[in-house]
């Protein structure tokens, strides 16, 4: 099986000492996000634990303990840096600083196992076409020894964003086009595989792939290992990825992003916050009296000799 440390939420940025005591232990629970009173146990050893996919917009605070999970585990991080600013993503680094930060993830766990996530693409007064393909080129030229592939996905007009994001421009097709076609040009230039991410619609004329971010493919060839020929089920509509057992919880990152499908509102992470204990085996919190506990079925997707 396949564990999923950022779906829901920032844990490497917010909760790097319960991720990784997690793991020391061995277990994790994870609550149901439509039954809150239903917890799942995951075991976390490599009998049943084929590889940790992480993704954050921060990899400073685990760097010096990463070794604690690379060394016993296969892996694979998505390193998300947009064109955006504190106006859009608060509490995530400048941009310069994620740079340097995923250059030093890279020297660590090698080239192979990192994706850069320029993602999602949105359009506003301020971040406009020629705004996002300036900086592309930019992030393209200094990135591109360091990643394996770049991934990037226009947003979803989900309801909630134009409450949360008023600015937000709503974006045509004609948009998507102009913006494709110079993201892979761009890509092509620097030597780097582009590809999308739960967007549907065929770009491949300018280089583009439509792929899963997360497929057996990508992670077999990231850590040298073969799987079984498996149909990709994915999380959501458009998605390819592989299926996978998140171990986070919504509500609970504190970058800020105006565009986060995640959370319900910015304030309401950091009163969760409040609730975390790093010695906890969950991400919120402790197990309650009305609580029902199960096993989570896991399986290995390695292929055997």
């Amino acid at each position: 099986m396949i564990i999923n440390t950022g779906a829901r939420t920032d844990t490497v940025q917010y909760y790097t000492d319960w991720l990784l005591k997690r793991f020391e232990e061995g277990y994790v629970l994870a609550r149901n996000p439509l039954f809150p009173n239903k917890v799942t146990r995951y075991e976390l050893n490599h009998d049943v634990v084929d590889c940790v996919v992480f993704c954050s917009k921060n990899y400073e605070p685990i760097l010096p303990r990463l070794r604690e999970i690379t060394d016993k585990f296969n892996t694979y991080f998505h390193y998300t840096i947009t064109a955006y600013g504190k106006d859009v993503e608060p509490g995530v680094p400048t941009i310069g600083e994620s740079i340097e930060t995923l250059k030093k993830l890279s020297a660590l766990v090698g080239k192979q196992r990192v994706s850069w996530r320029y993602d999602p693409v949105l359009l506003t007064e301020k971040y406009t076409i020629e705004t996002h393909l300036k900086t592309f080129e930019k992030m393209a030229r200094e990135l591109s020894p360091y990643i394996e592939r770049c991934i990037f996905s226009f947003v979803e007009m989900y309801k909630k964003l134009e409450y949360n994001m008023p600015e937000i421009i709503m974006m045509s097709a004609e948009d998507m086009e102009i913006l494709a076609q110079g993201f892979g040009k761009i890509a092509k230039k620097h030597g780097i595989y582009i590809q999308t991410c739960g967007t549907n619609g065929d770009f491949s004329k300018y280089g583009i792939h439509s792929s899963g971010c997360m497929t057996l493919d990508i992670l077999g060839a990231a850590n040298n290992i073969t799987f079984k020929n498996l149909k990709h089920k994915g999380l959501r509509q458009g998605c390819h990825c592989i299926e996978s057992r998140d171990i986070g919880a919504y509500d609970t990152c504190m970058n800020g992003c105006k565009y986060c499908y995640a959370n319900k509102n910015p304030q309401k992470a950091f009163e969760n916050y409040k609730l975390h204990d790093p010695n906890s085996p969950l991400i919120l919190g402790e197990l309650k009296e009305t609580d029902t506990v199960q096993q989570g079925a896991q399986k290995s997707f390695i292929k055997e000799n």
